[in-house]
Formats: C-alpha cells, structure tokens, sequence
C-alpha cells in the first residue's frame, strides 16, 4: 500500500512524500545511487580510494533513513539497553534507529566541549548499560573503536556495532580482534562496487 501526503500551502511544486518501505536491495540501489561518488579520494584512514561513499547524501533523505532505522532495529540484540552514535555522522543514524527500536540513544562528541555541562556524550550512560553502537560506513574501524573504548571507560559495555555499510577492508578484523560484535547492513558489494577497485 502506498500512502501519499501532500504538504498543503506550499504550492504545485511541494514534495509528494511516500509511505513505502523499500526492500533490501532497493535500499541498497538507492543508497548507491545517492551516495556513491568516483575519483581521487583520501580517507580519514589515510588511504586513498578511486571511490568514496558520501554518508551524508544518505543520511540526509528520509526515505532511506526511516527504513535504515528498521534494519537496525531488527539486528539490535536482546537485552541491549542503550544505541550510541558518534558525531557527526552517527548522530542521524542512531536518532532513526532509536525511533524504530524504541531504546534511547546517546550522541558521542568527537571531543569534550570546554562549555557547559562539559561532556562527551549527550544523554546519559553508565554501569549496567548494554550499549549498541551504529555506524555509518566502516573502513578500518578506527573511529568506531575509539566510542567504544569511551562508553566502556563510562562503565558500561558494548554489546555490538552496526555499520550501514562495510567497506570490506579490515574494520570487522579489527572490531572482532578488540572483542566486539561487528555487524553490516550493506557491503560495499551490495552497492555494486568491488572492493579490489581501491
């Protein structure tokens, strides 16, 4: 069933947005097309790739959002008390999958702020939590391993990571290696790229 609103009062050229889930393999499509950029690329691993996924191209549309929350609501496991997303990228990831899941979420700074209450996460952890963290594209893991070392420093412990999209080059070794669950929804091979072309 398809369920369209339209936004009254903003004229002939206001968006028609559709209430459908995507499948799997249309979301993927749909995030590769969205997202999905070629040329020279440094990544934040330093490497360089002839390819680049652009995580805010499909962070930033709804339709892709609202099912990528479903699919992390699916993978959480039992007894998870808590989803964690790092700045900046995680935070729209983490927001979605909180909504779908129902389980609060807690926003990792990339640093402490020097203002306020000081903090580095946003919403509240401590002992006893059983932590999910959301990723959006995994490339060595590093980044995801540094939040994870802050919320276990928190008292509490990681229970798994979900990235949106493996990149297929070590980050799952490198999770697993440290002692966590590690967990995509797409591969980059679900997005019609081979991961030799790097």
């Amino acid at each position: 069933m398809i369920v369209r609103l339209d936004v009254q009062g903003l004229g002939p050229d206001a968006r028609t947005l559709t209430m459908l889930h995507m499948d799997t393999k249309t979301l993927a499509d749909r995030i590769a097309e969205t997202s999905i950029l070629r040329g020279s690329f440094t990544l934040r691993s330093g490497r360089t790739s002839s390819w680049y996924i652009d995580k805010y191209r499909f962070s930033t549309q709804p339709d892709i959002l609202r099912d990528l929350g479903e699919m992390f609501a699916d993978r959480i496991p039992d007894g998870t008390t808590l989803l964690a997303g790092a700045e900046l990228g995680g935070i729209p990831l983490v927001t979605t999958a909180s909504m779908a899941s129902g389980l609060p979420c807690l926003f990792i700074r990339n640093q402490k702020k020097d203002y306020g209450t000081a903090q580095r996460f946003e919403g509240e952890v401590g002992p006893g939590d059983r932590v999910v963290i959301v990723e959006d594209v995994a490339t060595t893991g590093g980044q995801v391993l540094e939040a994870a070392g802050e919320i276990v420093a928190a008292g509490a412990s990681v229970t798994a990571i979900i990235a949106v999209v493996d990149r297929l080059q070590g980050a799952r070794e490198r999770i697993e290696e440290a002692g966590y669950a590690f967990d995509s929804l797409f591969s980059v091979r679900d997005l019609g790229i081979d991961p030799a072309e790097d």
